[in-house]
C-alpha cells in the first residue's frame, strides 16, 4: 500500500515539475547561461568538464555564467572544487534550465524535461562505440524497461539535442542510425582528449601520481571494465561481478606495479582493499578518468569504449574479456569483428591475463594492430576539439 501512495505521489511530482519547466521554459533565453551537467550529475568530469574549463580559462573572450547541474549526493565533491552549481530538481536548478541559453551534458537527460523552443542542447556523449547502441540494439536487457519502449525513450531524448559531438568518422555513421539524429554532428574529436596531448602532460601526470600516493617507480595498471546489462540490484542500480583473483594478482605484481580499480559510473560496488597493502587502489570515485589515462603505462578493460580514448596514448592494452560469446551474441552485440581488430591481447581467464600482463610490464610492447586502430579511430583527435566545439555551438 505505502509503494503505491510512493509511486503516486512519486508520478504526480513529475507532472507538476513538468508543467513549472514548461511555464519557466516560454520566458526570454538568458543568452549568456550556460547549464553542465556529466553523467547524470555525479561527477565533474567528461566532455562537458573540457568545455567548461576552456570557457572558464577564456573569460575575456567568452563572458558567460557556468553553472553545473549535480546530483545531491555529490555536493561535497563541488564543494571542494569551489564551483558554481545548483541541485537537480530543487526550485533554482528548474529556474535556471528553464532559461539557459546552452545545456551541455553527456548522457540523456530525464524524459520528462521539455526543452525549451529557443535552449541549444548540446549532447557530447561519453565514447567511441563498440557495443551497440539504442535503435541498433537487438535486444534489451535492463530491468524496468521492455526493447521497444526503451528505443522509443531513447529517440525521443535524441529528438530534443541540437548538436551531438562526435569523436571520428566512425562514430558520426553509427551515431545517425542510433540516435536516429538528422541535426548537426560536430566531429572535431572529443573534448575530454585534449589533455592527452598537452604539452605539459608529463608534469600533470606527475601532480596526479602525487595526489593519489603512488610511487613514481612503479608500473601503474588500469583495470576499467564495462557494466552488464543484465548484472544489477534494481532499476538503474547496477552490480558488477569482479572476476579477478586480487590475491594472486598481489603476489605477481606488488613488487614491480600499482593496480588501479576504476567502476563504470552506473555501477555501485565498494570493494574491501585494504588487505591488499595499497597495491590495489579504488579509484570509481575519482573525478575524471582521463587523468587516470594519463599516469597509467598499461590498460585492462572489456567492451568499454576507455580503450578508444587511452590508444591516443600509444600504451599496451590488454582486454579481459572472461564473458565474450555471451556479452558479443546475446546481450549487446558489436559493431565490428572485436577479436579481428583489438588493439591488443584478448583474453579469457585469469592465468591468461597474468601471463599477457608479465609480458607487457617488461617489454611495454604493443599490438601489430595498434598503429592501425589509431589511424582510423584517432585521426581526428589533437589537443583542439574542445577549441573546434565552441566556435561552432557559440
Amino acid at each position: 500500500m505505502k509503494s503505491k501512495i510512493l509511486i503516486k505521489y512519486r508520478s504526480l511530482m513529475v507532472r507538476m515539475y513538468s508543467i513549472i519547466f514548461r511555464l519557466i521554459g516560454l520566458l526570454p533565453r538568458n543568452k549568456k547561461l550556460i547549464i553542465f551537467e556529466s553523467y547524470s550529475g555525479k561527477q565533474f568530469s567528461c566532455n562537458p568538464r573540457a568545455i567548461f574549463e576552456y570557457l572558464d580559462e577564456n573569460k575575456d573572450k567568452y563572458d558567460y555564467k557556468l553553472i553545473w547541474s549535480i546530483d545531491k549526493r555529490n555536493k561535497d565533491l563541488f564543494d571542494n572544487l569551489d564551483i558554481n552549481y545548483q541541485i537537480r530538481f530543487s526550485l533554482k536548478w528548474l529556474w535556471y534550465m528553464g532559461t539557459a541559453k546552452y545545456w551541455i551534458t553527456n548522457s540523456r537527460m530525464p524524459l520528462w524535461i521539455p526543452k525549451p523552443k529557443n535552449t541549444t542542447y548540446v549532447q557530447t556523449w561519453h565514447g567511441t562505440p563498440l557495443k551497440k547502441l539504442a535503435n541498433d540494439m537487438d535486444e534489451v536487457h535492463m530491468p524496468g524497461t521492455t526493447t521497444e519502449q526503451y528505443k522509443k525513450n531513447f529517440l525521443k531524448e535524441a529528438r530534443k539535442w541540437d548538436y551531438l559531438i562526435s569523436p571520428n568518422p566512425y562514430s558520426t555513421e553509427i551515431f545517425r542510425s542510433a540516435f536516429q539524429f538528422k541535426k548537426e554532428i560536430i566531429e572535431s574529436g572529443y573534448p575530454r582528449n585534449d589533455l592527452l596531448y598537452a604539452q605539459n602532460r608529463d608534469d600533470i601526470s606527475k601532480r596526479i601520481k602525487r595526489k593519489l600516493n603512488i610511487d613514481e617507480n612503479k608500473k601503474i595498471i588500469l583495470y576499467a571494465p564495462t557494466w552488464r546489462d543484465n548484472e544489477f540490484y534494481d532499476v538503474g542500480k547496477y552490480k558488477f561481478n569482479l572476476q579477478l583473483d586480487l590475491e594472486e594478482l598481489e603476489k605477481e605484481f606488488q613488487g614491480s606495479a600499482v593496480f588501479l580499480l576504476r567502476m563504470h559510473y552506473l555501477v555501485r560496488e565498494n570493494f574491501n582493499l585494504q588487505k591488499y597493502n595499497h597495491f590495489v587502489k579504488d579509484v570509481s570515485l575519482y573525478q575524471d578518468i582521463r587523468d587516470l589515462y594519463l599516469i597509467s603505462d598499461i590498460l585492462i578493460t572489456d567492451y568499454s569504449s576507455v580503450f578508444f580514448d587511452f590508444v591516443n596514448l600509444k600504451k599496451p592494452i590488454i582486454f579481459y574479456t572472461y564473458d565474450l560469446e555471451m556479452y558479443r551474441d546475446k546481450l549487446r552485440g558489436f559493431y565490428f569483428d572485436f577479436e579481428k581488430n583489438a588493439p591488443g591481447e584478448i583474453v579469457e581467464n585469469n592465468e591468461e591475463l597474468f601471463g599477457i600482463l608479465k609480458t607487457v610490464i617488461q617489454t611495454g610492447s604493443l599490438s601489430m594492430k595498434y598503429n592501425q586502430f589509431y589511424n582510423e579511430f584517432c585521426s581526428v583527435e589533437d589537443g583542439f576539439a574542445t577549441k573546434r566545439v565552441i566556435e561552432e555551438i557559440l
